[in-house]
């Protein structure tokens, strides 16, 4: 079988790429790929307790390799610690990288370029698959996940900390990809076929946070210069148990 890694981002599209895997045995996964932000402790963009992270890591029974990243990082630092990431990937035999990517064109071919570069081939078992049958399959499937992050320009305050279950996908307004491949909302998955045993967690506060990113193509590595960014966001505090 092919060995490969998980670029794991503890949420539901991840967590499905992982199990399809499992279940086609053409690849071997053998480790969980996570980026954290340093500043806070957390994991990327979902505003995780790496505490939970681990958690998960333990409970689907694979090591865990963090890339840890400032959340003030550069393109150029993120590039050279990615480039020292994968360079100890390949040196532990690693050739395939895994990502539940499901339509982001752009994304997808940014991807491949730093792959190509790095001598790794991309592999996405979710991808062009349609949204609405993805998620049903996670449900179907008995995976549970809870939002812990919505992009406030498209989502309120209500949905961040909601269980992604069909009421949660029925309040979602027009336009919004029921898997939020758009950047819509991300989630924490704790429990499902992958897990051996559920995560324990407790829900704390609601904050809302601000990001103000250069819009230069130095520090956006895969939009034009004229990128209209989000910067508004709704996060869901989860405690560990």
């Amino acid at each position: 079988m092919k060995r490969a890694y998980l670029n794991w981002s503890s949420g539901k599209d991840s967590a499905l790429a992982l199990y399809k895997l499992q279940q086609q045995k053409e690849y071997s996964v053998e480790k969980l790929v996570t980026t954290i932000n340093t500043a806070v402790d957390r994991v990327s963009m979902h505003g995780l307790r790496n505490e939970l992270l681990f958690q998960q890591a333990m409970s689907i029974g694979l090591p865990l390799q963090v890339i840890a990243l400032n959340g003030a990082v550069s393109m150029e630092e993120y590039n050279s610690k990615m480039e020292k990431a994968t360079e100890l990937l390949l040196q532990e035999g690693f050739n395939y990288s895994i990502f539940g990517d499901i339509f982001l064109e752009n994304l997808r071919d940014f991807r491949e370029e730093q792959l190509k570069r790095a001598g790794l081939k991309g592999v996405y078992p979710l991808w062009k698959k349609d949204s609405s049958e993805l998620i049903e399959k996670f449900l179907s499937l008995n995976f549970k996940a809870i939002v812990v992050c919505v992009n406030a320009k498209v989502l309120d305050k209500s949905f961040c900390g909601r269980i992604i279950d069909q009421a949660f996908l029925d309040d979602l307004p027009e336009g919004v990809d029921p898997c939020g491949e758009n950047g819509e909302f991300h989630s924490f998955v704790f429990d499902g076929p992958i897990f051996q045993n559920p995560i324990a967690f407790e829900i704390g506060e609601k904050v809302e946070k601000s990001y103000s990113p250069k819009k230069n193509k130095e520090d956006n590595c895969f939009s034009d210069e004229d990128q209209t960014w989000d910067s508004k966001f709704w996060y869901c505090d989860l405690l560990p148990k």
